[in-house]
């Protein structure tokens, strides 16, 4: 047998795994486990009945012999451990997953600072830091705690967390500003805001949240765990009658001999689906085991289950469809001023402006248009005007010019101011650049407008085949962005998605779901910014990226780690294998029931009813090797289906009858066959070596 670890690698189940999961089975055997589980309760009641059954045969004469009552007792047990077995074994999967992360959650010293621009620290063990605290990090060093970067540019490995080898980039004033703790820098260095108490990182959240042993029930399964205890019930009541049948019959009759208790009870755990039983509870710890493995962290069985009934998806734009930092790709100069004017004029507008659009028009002038560094040396006497979401615009004051670079509605509005003139070829421009999807940005050295900057949002490799996956899979994509409707449908066609809403409000957001909602369709959403959280915190199926703010993972109910908006595809094709697996396990176990009728009802009854010898097309050779058989096999299969119910039925983008009659054929009429086949041959081995006197 084998698992994977954190990272989605295969490795070999060791001893270490196997044993505690198969003593966790053991010491699971108490009233106050199973009685959760109504089937494996009365199964568990049935062990304790045919061993005092055994006990009392071993001091007195009984119809039936004491090894027999033995085997079933011993079997029946099997039947319970080997239930709590795969629970257990699926259970370990999760909880490995957490060692892993608690590894990385040793105790660090943190170097906590006072200022931003402070490099005088004091350590402090991390447990003891708390919101809005500033620590350094340096080359080496572990990050002490969930925060964000306000300063400085490092490479960051994160393998501890995502299981992702490769390093990341993480950076201030950028969509990949936000850190981990446990994580740990390689290079350079950063100031860090923690943004959590302690004892509430994400990593404590996280390990909290794979101990499969928390994993609440969903509603399908708590409704098909009320019509196994139905089942129960009924078959409970039926075999209770057929002990006063037995007597009955037998008196009338004047031979043969009463049904003893021991096949009764063997009956009854043949009768009760047990198989479904047994394998429920790792049915849904192994699905979010699935997601574990592939980087994803769902806080409840309810939302994997809800991946797989999804049919609608939101994906904000920034950060999710693109790639959030929106990079300078072309200067365009007015009629008036020379290109080279233009890339000068945008470099120094942009020298203090740190956010990355900033920094790539600097990256732009120097690298394209070979406009030669400015060294600040040289710009003593000048006014830097720095970035503001409030003003719009950055620049500088220098021998008298106003160069500023900014949008273009605010740059247009202060050259105006100046009694400048605005060229309606610099208009033209700008229009063209928003029709691309791209996004203007315009220059000016006082009242005369120098040109236009084109600023583009990169779409996400790979994001236009993932798209169309989904919809194959019957799930409508939908973009939602605040951007004007002409870029947002720009990016819509290159992305591929469905439809988009462009200009999109909070409020808005939440309107477009609630009414999916009310026509009872599931929502699944995929955002990284605080203004997705309260969206985020309405739909069924909310995905939060690693790399967005706190905010949007604490409205969430999933977590990407590798911050993926492609990784949904996963996460619905995980549920929807999760649903298809408890489907089809349910019918190969009701239809192997079926087979377990004919092996021991005609033994059970034989003698009190000869004609139901008739019944036994198996020709298994005597009543006692036949309920033993069909025990041994109810046992057994439990034990050969853990593995199909750890991995999951391979899911296949089918339509709902397809997949019904795929599921019938095979799982349906294979949970007919294989027992026929299975009690047959056990019942040869049986009688070979002599089970049976």
């Amino acid at each position: 047998m084998t698992k994977s670890d954190h990272s989605g690698r295969r490795q070999k189940i060791s001893k270490q795994a196997f044993l505690p999961a198969l003593g966790s089975a053991i010491t699971h055997l108490t009233p106050q486990y199973l009685v959760k589980n109504p089937v494996m309760f009365v199964t568990y009641i049935g062990c304790l009945l045919t061993t005092i059954i055994y006990v009392f045969s071993l001091f007195t004469t009984t119809p039936t012999p004491s090894s027999f009552i033995l085997q079933v007792a011993l079997w029946l047990w099997f039947t319970v451990i080997f239930a709590n077995f795969s629970e257990s074994v699926a259970e370990r999967r999760g909880k490995a997953q957490a060692e892993t992360l608690k590894k990385s959650r040793r105790e660090v010293q943190a170097k906590k600072i006072a200022h931003v621009h402070d490099r005088e620290f004091t350590l402090t063990p991390a447990t003891l830091l708390k919101h809005d605290d500033l620590v350094f990090a340096g080359p080496g060093d572990v990050i002490p705690g969930d925060g964000q970067v306000i300063a400085g540019v490092a490479s960051v490995d994160e393998s501890a967390i995502t299981g992702e080898s490769a390093p990341v980039i993480r950076e201030g004033g950028a969509d990949r500003d936000s850190v981990t703790g446990g994580t740990i820098v390689l290079s350079d260095w950063l100031v860090i805001r923690i943004t959590s108490n302690p004892g509430e990182t994400f990593l404590d959240k996280m390990i909290s949240l794979v101990e499969g042993a928390k994993r609440q029930k969903t509603p399908n399964e708590i409704a098909l765990n009320i019509l196994l205890a139905g089942m129960t019930l009924i078959f409970l009541i039926v075999v209770m009658t057929l002990l006063p049948f037995s007597l009955f019959s037998v008196q009338k009759s004047g031979q043969g001999h009463v049904v003893s208790l021991t096949v009764l009870v063997a009956l009854l755990v043949c009768l009760i689906p047990t198989t479904i039983g047994g394998l429920l509870s790792a049915i849904g710890v192994a699905g979010m085991d699935r997601l574990i493995r592939n980087n994803v962290i769902a806080n409840s069985g309810r939302a994997v289950e809800a991946a797989g009934d999804v049919s609608i998806l939101l994906l904000d734009k920034t950060g999710t469809i693109t790639m959030g930092n929106r990079q300078a790709i072309a200067f365009y100069p007015s009629p008036t001023s020379s290109l080279e004017e233009l890339a000068k004029a945008a470099e120094l507008s942009s020298l203090a402006d740190e956010t990355p659009e900033g920094k790539s028009i600097v990256v732009l002038a120097h690298e394209k248009y070979k406009v030669k560094p400015t060294q600040l040396s040289d710009l003593k006497s000048a006014t830097f005007i720095p970035f503001s979401a409030e003003t719009r615009l950055s620049g500088i004051d220098l021998d008298g010019q106003k160069i500023h670079k900014g949008a273009i509605d605010r740059i247009l509005a202060e050259v105006k101011s100046q009694g400048g003139v605005v060229d309606d070829a610099i208009l033209k421009r700008v229009d063209e650049i928003a029709r691309l999807g791209a996004t203007p940005l315009v220059v000016a050295n006082g009242n005369k407008i120098l040109g236009a900057i084109e600023l583009k949002d990169i779409i996400k490799t790979g994001i236009k085949e993932r798209l169309a996956e989904l919809r194959t899979m019957g799930i409508k994509s939908i973009m939602i962005t605040g951007d004007n409707p002409i870029t947002a449908a720009t990016i819509a066609n290159e992305a591929g998605v469905d439809d988009f809403y462009a200009e999109a409000t909070p409020e808005i957001k939440l309107k477009l779901i609630r009414k999916y909602q009310e026509n009872g369709q599931l929502v699944a959403m995929v955002g990284d910014g605080t203004n997705d959280a309260p969206a985020l915190a309405q739909t069924d199926v909310a995905v939060a990226m690693n790399s967005g703010t706190q905010a949007a993972k604490e409205a969430a109910n999933m977590v990407d780690l590798d911050s993926d908006p492609t990784k949904l595809i996963e996460i619905v094709k995980i549920g929807k294998q999760l649903l298809i697996t408890r489907g089809a396990l349910t019918t190969f176990s009701i239809s192997n029931d079926v087979a377990k009728y004919f092996a021991i009802l005609p033994a059970a009854f034989s003698s009190t009813v000869p004609g139901l010898q008739y019944f036994n097309i198996m020709k298994l050779a005597s009543p006692h090797s036949a309920i033993l058989s069909a025990v041994i096999f109810n046992a057994l299969i439990i034990v050969g289906l853990i593995p199909l119910a750890l991995k999951g039925v391979k899911y296949r983008p089918l339509n709902a009858n397809q997949m019904l009659l795929r599921n019938t054929l095979i799982y349906g009429l294979g949970g007919l066959i294989i027992p026929f086949i299975c009690i047959k041959l056990i019942d040869i081995l049986v009688n070979s070596i002599g089970l049976i006197k």
